[in-house]
């Protein structure tokens, strides 16, 4: 799907959708709990969906009510694993967190994904599988995975530089072993805030892990899952659009967050406040407004929040100076190279960019011409991006593959015209 996006305001208040980051904690968890969870606020985005889909799989059941998703769960013994097919689809989360729990259970699995998503690093789990004579085989998007036994060894060592999925994957296995273990964590540790968040999620379903500074993880054995119900709070990671478009000129009031949260890209509040913009919450610390922008650069490191450096950087490009965001590499190995595309995609609309190895070095503009077609990279968060940077091109322009927005946020072009946004189905003519 092509959409023409025309230049347009948008105004008035929006609920963010909420964490994916937590509901796939929150389904695992639920999945290998005895008993009835209710998780109430899913938004049924197609991450989401291959989660369900893969702890489904593994025996779990669920009910949708609305917005609530009730999960009867089953525990590590209950479950037949032989012969299982699962479609993580095109979701890094869902493929990274399952594979560790399929090795608790002897059988054969077959893994079907769509996109880059086995082209993305894996190696660390790779690496444990040879030591622990677990079994597998990637054909094509295909990763079939052979178990003969649960893990025998204590002590897991894993780098902390490729990806925190990795390491909260074994998080969701380690406890449910018969003998303790440890991760023992290697390297600069990236996205600390994304094992917090696995950290906080497994002690809400009864299971416990001891974090030693980052450098160590020790987890008991024997530990069981606890059914419970939770309310899943608001992505940060969604709010950075709204909120950049805010910085921006654009007026949307954002409903329905956490102040206090847990999510790394909580960060955005703080990178934009030191862009010039002065942020107001509501009484009740579950709204948000921005009602000043001055648009100053600032310079930051965005490793720990790579999620989020597309949108900043499309707020970079229309701020008054130079902007150099650091440490980015991980950019390239996302849904798409996202620093490829934030560069390219940018530079067409008119921003003034360098592109490095792990770099963005960004001249902020005064505007941005349009009529021009930009391109998703097949990558929500390109898409998304692309749609707010609409909202302050002097003409309008063409999106390539608007559909991805599904993958995290399956209503965005429903919220982005009811807050006053504009787009037609692109049918090809010529500008």
């Amino acid at each position: 799907m092509d959409l023409k996006i025309f230049p347009s305001k948008l105004e008035g208040s929006i609920k963010i959708p909420p964490s994916k980051s937590i509901a796939h904690r929150a389904i695992i968890c639920a999945s290998l709990a005895d008993g009835r969870s209710e998780l109430d606020n899913i938004a049924y985005s197609d991450d989401i969906n291959a989660s369900i889909n893969a702890m489904k799989s593994l025996g779990a059941s669920f009910e949708r009510d609305g917005k609530k998703l009730i999960v009867y769960g089953k525990s590590s013994s209950k479950v037949n694993s032989e012969n299982i097919k699962i479609d993580c689809c095109e979701s890094g989360s869902t493929i990274r967190f399952l594979l560790p729990i399929l090795t608790l259970f002897k059988g054969k699995y077959s893994i079907h994904t769509k996109g880059r998503l086995l082209d993305r690093p894996m190696t660390p789990y790779y690496e444990i599988f040879d030591k622990e004579d677990v079994e597998y085989k990637r054909e094509g998007s295909v990763l079939e995975i052979f178990v003969k036994k649960s893990f025998e060894s204590s002590i897991f060592n894993m780098r902390g530089d490729i990806s925190s999925q990795f390491i909260s994957g074994m998080m969701f296995m380690l406890p449910l072993l018969n003998h303790d273990s440890e991760i023992v964590i290697s390297g600069k540790m990236e996205s600390k805030s994304y094992v917090d968040l696995t950290i906080d999620c497994l002690n809400k379903f009864g299971i416990t892990i001891e974090n030693n500074n980052y450098k160590s993880f020790y987890i008991s054995g024997n530990q069981s899952y606890k059914s419970r119900d939770l309310y899943i709070e608001g992505d940060y990671s969604q709010l950075a659009f709204f909120a950049v478009a805010d910085a921006l000129g654009n007026k949307v009031e954002i409903l329905d967050i956490e102040k206090n949260s847990l999510q790394g890209d909580k960060k955005i509040l703080e990178i934009l406040e030191s862009f010039g913009a002065k942020l107001e919450f509501g009484k009740d610390g579950k709204s948000l407004k921005i009602i000043e922008s001055k648009k100053k650069a600032y310079n930051f490191n965005g490793s720990q929040i790579p999620d989020i450096v597309p949108i900043i950087s499309l707020l970079a490009s229309l701020s008054e100076g130079k902007t150099e965001i650091s440490d980015i590499s991980r950019l390239k190995i996302k849904e798409s190279d996202r620093l490829k595309a934030v560069y390219t995609e940018l530079s067409k609309l008119g921003a003034s960019i360098e592109m490095g190895e792990d770099f963005l070095i960004i001249q902020g503009v005064k505007s941005f011409k349009g009529k021009v077609k930009v391109d998703s990279y097949k990558d929500h968060r390109i898409a998304m991006m692309l749609a707010i940077a609409a909202t302050v091109c002097e003409e309008e322009i063409v999106l390539q593959n608007a559909e991805v927005v599904s993958k995290s946020y399956p209503n965005f072009w429903e919220d982005y015209r009811k807050l006053g946004g504009k787009y037609e189905c692109y049918m090809g003519e010529k500008f």
